[in-house]
């Protein structure tokens, strides 16, 4: 049974008393070995939640929210541990350069529930070289606003890694990126709305190209911006006879800039026509299968943010929208796709202080909305906490 309007408007209110995300300094331990700085680094973090609705698991997985002719039980508390993190860098000088590498894993495969070891970050680099797996190069961590929840705010540029050759020159970024990733599917779908108003993949599609990545990033007077653009292929061939390709595209822009000394102010847009992953929390698939080749889906994201220091923490508040364009698709008739995800947007309200070096506490609200092809929708509000110690 899902909650009131009402009810949930008055807790979140009621929570926003609270709210507010913390970002605590990062520590480590660093030595010596012989001309190569090694550093420790991690944290353990502890997570609280209790979602209102419908369970959304360990980070808040939108496609999980009941929409309209669903049902399901309201209120369930979940304790996890699963974002703790721990890393190794080492930096040393070689030819007149510095090789840097960096490996670091957490708790968080197999989300949104989680529980198992995953790698997040394995990379060295050299002398503008950079290959392994970080960062997508596409992706922008400027407009990204500090929240309790592991998952990112939609709409903005991904937030998440990608195994990679990159060659950087100045503010200027280019790179080539695994087409596959790992988390999840994103690739053409061959059906929508299997679960959840989602999407199953063609089972003929391929990768067959790596994906190409451009970003340029500086600052100016405060304001740190940066803007991207996304290459990739998207290819079905069953090796008898049934061969379609089409091309996927995307452009983002983000910013941060300094207000005042206590306000901080964020912001991205985010659009590509087979765009798919490179869209933060893209409701549907890069494209879909008609029956005889690829249609591309055209989908755009925004989100906008603001940090205000208050005490010995920070007040955080985010809106995020990301929105995919299914008109062809239900004009042609294609099977499922009234069911399909189009739209996700995500509200954050939180409050984030450190009383001590090492230690940081959080609150959250985090409102979160689903909307489908056929116009049924749903809203989730999740209430979270959590306690971190960084070393």
């Amino acid at each position: 049974m899902k909650a009131r309007p009402s009810v949930k408007h008055a807790l979140l209110l009621s929570t926003s008393a609270l709210a507010l995300a913390v970002a605590s300094a990062s520590h480590a331990f660093e030595f010596e070995v012989g001309d190569t700085t090694a550093t420790i680094y991690g944290f353990a973090k502890l997570d609280m939640i209790y979602d209102v609705d419908n369970d959304l698991g360990g980070l808040a997985a939108r496609p999980r929210i009941l929409i309209d002719g669903q049902q399901g039980s309201d209120g369930h508390t979940t304790m996890h541990a699963y974002e703790s993190r721990i890393g190794f860098r080492t930096v040393t000088p070689a030819g007149g350069s510095q090789l840097r590498t960096q490996i670091e894993v957490d708790w968080f495969d197999n989300a949104p529930d989680g529980g198992d070891l995953r790698l997040r970050h394995a990379f060295g680099s050299w002398n503008g070289i950079l290959a392994g797996k970080t960062w997508t190069n596409f992706g922008s961590l400027l407009g990204m606003t500090p929240t309790v929840d592991l998952a990112p705010q939609p709409g903005q540029s991904k937030i998440g890694r990608k195994a990679q050759l990159r060659y950087s020159w100045q503010n200027w970024h280019l790179a080539l990126e695994n087409p596959d990733p790992e988390d999840y599917t994103d690739t053409v779908a061959g059906r929508f709305n299997p679960a959840r108003g989602g999407y199953a993949a063609q089972e003929n599609a391929k990768t067959g190209l790596p994906d190409l990545t451009l970003r340029y990033q500086s600052q100016a007077a405060g304001l740190h911006y940066s803007a991207a653009a996304m290459l990739r292929q998207l290819e079905v061939d069953d090796g008898e006879g049934m061969d379609d390709t089409a091309t996927g595209y995307g452009l983002s822009v983000a910013a941060r800039y300094p207000a005042t000394d206590r306000l901080t102010l964020r912001g991205a847009l985010t659009w590509g026509d087979g765009i798919g992953e490179y869209l933060q929390n893209n409701p549907s698939a890069p494209g879909y299968w008609d029956g005889e080749r690829i249609e591309t889906i055209e989908a755009w994201g925004a989100n906008v943010g603001m940090s205000l220091t208050a005490g010995p923490g920070a007040i955080n508040l985010g809106y995020g929208i990301s929105r995919a364009d299914l008109d062809d698709a239900l004009e042609a008739n294609i099977d499922g796709v009234a069911g399909a995800n189009e739209r996700f947007e995500a509200v954050h309200l939180n409050y984030i202080w450190s009383p001590m070096e090492r230690v940081s506490y959080g609150v959250e609200a985090g409102y979160h909305t689903r909307k489908v092809a056929d116009g049924r929708d749903g809203d989730a509000l999740r209430l979270q906490g959590m306690v971190r110690y960084d070393f």
